[in-house]
């Protein structure tokens, strides 16, 4: 089952699993909901998901380290992926955001091109006006049905209408540097908008043209998605980009599946109350993240750990390099989140599966094989003309026809 993820070592539990535990759901269970007559959209409390540890630790850990890659989270309907993603928005960091048209940061206009390319933010900045603000990481949607002018960019038509002049807009990529990006249903997006995200994600940036207008952007994001496997695969190359995978069941206890509906019955009748009787906590675990994404500069791996991993990596026989990236960025920022500065063997323990499941391909496996296969055939039909080898064996299949 899903929800059990193995202890650290000895019985001592992992810290995100104790800070998941630790926010209690009887008191605002049996706390009396007023009714305040108003409209409010909040997003369902993130520590008011009920089991689900090995999903709400995966979107943890990418939080306090986007190095790792982003999160996939695979599963069935209804069983909590999307209300997961939406409710990190209360645990979420701050970063630097660009107050310019251009979205440029003030690293971006150290440099004399930096005149040109963004002139309106460039004069300010040199007059010493403040052109950025730190506000809270926020969560880009990717809309199911969007057009790749929508992802990319395109040209400004209400400002070409009324204004005479053309001007680039930033797209949805655009939007979501330094923030996350969430792509519901990811394995049904158009093969157009796939190969966007996919150089966005490569290269940090892209380049949008359009006539002779040429926009760069830069699209440092991590990337989660969720999808149901019954609706169809994931492009290799996509599924290739998220860092940690996560298999998302539906729970099978009776007593969680109960509290899950009490949880949703009382949020649905007043969200806002609700959010509000976990907010006290939600906050001590955003401070906990925070805390954790300033150790993580200084969390080393140690030996041990690194020789394990790559041993692991070796015996699953994964080709991809991503892959012991993921699996050592994953576990410093286990390590971070305990308050320590040294991955172990047992923070790669913790976080391997997730890290390294669904990265063996046995179509590759099975291709180099069979090059091996050939290579060795074509060594000994040389050894063999130059009289230095036995007639090796033909490999069964059509000749072609010799004149």
């Amino acid at each position: 089952m899903n929800d059990l993820l193995p202890d650290l070592e000895h019985g001592q539990s992992s810290v995100l699993m104790r800070l998941l535990n630790r926010s209690g759901a009887r008191g605002v269970l049996s706390a009396d909901a007023p009714d305040l007559g108003l409209a409010e959209i909040r997003p369902y409390p993130f520590l008011a998901l009920v089991g689900q540890y090995e999903m709400r630790i995966a979107l943890l850990l990418a939080v306090i380290n986007p190095a790792i890659g982003g999160v996939l989270l695979i599963g069935p309907r209804g069983t909590g992926k999307t209300t997961a993603v939406r409710s990190l928005i209360d645990i979420l960091p701050d970063t630097e955001v660009s107050d310019c048209d251009e979205g440029a940061l003030p690293e971006d206009l150290q440099h004399e091109s930096a005149r040109l390319l963004y002139p309106d933010c460039y004069e300010r900045f040199h007059n010493g006006e403040t052109i950025s603000h730190f506000e809270r990481v926020k969560l880009v949607e990717l809309p199911l049905n969007a057009r790749l002018e929508d992802v990319v960019g395109g040209i400004n038509e209400r400002v070409a209408a009324t204004q005479q002049r053309i001007k680039l807009e930033r797209g949805i990529l655009a939007r979501a540097d330094q923030n996350l990006l969430y792509i519901d249903e990811v394995n049904l997006l158009n093969d157009e908008i796939v190969d966007a995200i996919l150089d966005a994600a490569a290269q940090g940036s892209y380049t949008v043209r359009r006539g002779a207008m040429v926009g760069t952007y830069r699209s440092r994001f991590s990337l989660i998605g969720s999808m149901n496997p019954e609706e169809g695969r994931l492009r290799p190359q996509i599924l290739d980009r998220f860092g940690l995978r996560v298999s998302v069941r539906g729970l099978t206890a009776g007593e969680d599946r109960l509290e899950v509906y009490n949880r949703v019955r009382l949020y649905r009748q007043h969200p806002g109350a609700f959010a509000r009787q976990w907010e006290r906590t939600t906050a001590d675990v955003r401070e906990d993240v925070l805390a954790a994404r300033a150790l993580l500069k200084e969390v080393k791996l140690a030996d041990d750990a690194v020789s394990v991993g790559l041993a692991l990596v070796e015996r699953l026989a994964i080709d991809s390099h991503r892959a012991e990236y993921t699996l050592f960025e994953a576990a410093r920022a286990h390590a971070a989140a305990d308050g320590r500065d040294l991955a172990t063997v047992a923070d790669v323990r913790f976080v391997a599966p997730m890290a390294l499941r669904q990265r063996r391909s046995e179509f590759m496996i099975n291709f180099f094989e069979q090059q091996a296969e050939e290579d060795t055939q074509i060594r000994d039909y040389i050894d063999v003309l130059t009289g230095n080898g036995t007639q090796p064996q033909r490999r069964k299949g059509r000749r072609r026809d010799q004149s």
